[in-house]
């Protein structure tokens, strides 16, 4: 082999070795954790609000996730902390925290081995509106809150003036006086049995026609034994 030749594949190993670190390297980097592949999101659970964080990382690698309130004065508060190893498709964890409307909070990534160890900028910025569920937002007033109804008031209906009756002309009947006679009392027995007031007189008449008959049959036998004797 001539050293022209020796040369040439020397060089061809090198760009060759070169070629290949350079792929290894970009495969590298593209599975490596980034804190681009971290996002925080402030949303509702319910009526409560929670900080849900979604890693993206493809390389898989666990990160502690820790998320801290800012007050106006710049002093902080630890909320909660968690653990999450990403994913291709996404990796999310939540972190309870009943937020109020446009808080700042500082949500702090940390990787393992120290790959990444930074803050998600920006900082996460809470909606003006808080959680709310639809009871809360249109409450039913109860009985004893609840505006009762006005009765309306009602126009007296006029007196109906009584139309003049037939009956007004006509003469009423006298009233009989506290000074006339009543009735006998053997009248009323009377008019209660339907006897007549000519009872007595009828009985009178059968007992005359009685003893007439009978003073003709007594004289009518004493003459037939007057005619027979002689």
């Amino acid at each position: 082999m001539t050293r022209r030749s020796a040369r040439r594949s020397v060089r061809i190993v090198g760009v060759a070795s070169a070629s290949a670190a350079i792929v290894l390297g970009l495969s590298g980097s593209a599975l490596a954790c980034d804190i681009r592949d971290f996002k925080a999101e402030a949303e509702c659970d319910g009526d409560k609000g929670v900080i849900v964080v979604t890693d993206t990382d493809a390389s898989g690698t666990p990160a502690t996730v820790t998320v801290f309130l800012a007050d106006k004065s710049g002093v902080e508060t630890k909320v909660g902390e968690r653990t999450v190893k990403g994913s291709k498709e996404g990796a999310s964890v939540t972190v309870p925290e009943d937020w109020k409307p446009n808080a700042t909070y500082r949500v702090h990534i940390t990787a393992e081995r120290k790959i990444v160890d930074e803050d998600i900028a920006p900082d996460l910025v809470t909606p003006s509106v808080a959680c709310t569920t639809e009871e809360s937002k249109s409450p039913t007033p109860t009985g004893s809150t609840a505006p009762k109804p006005t009765p309306a008031k009602s126009t007296p209906a006029e007196p109906a003036t009584p139309a003049p009756s037939d009956s007004a002309s006509q003469v009423a009947p006298a009233t009989p006086s506290d000074n006339a006679p009543s009735p006998a009392a053997g009248d009323s027995n009377l008019a209660q049995t339907g006897a007549s007031s000519n009872t007595g007189l009828t009985a009178g008449l059968a007992a005359a026609l009685v003893v007439v008959g009978g003073g003709a049959v007594f004289f009518g036998m004493r003459r037939r034994g007057t005619r027979g004797n002689g």
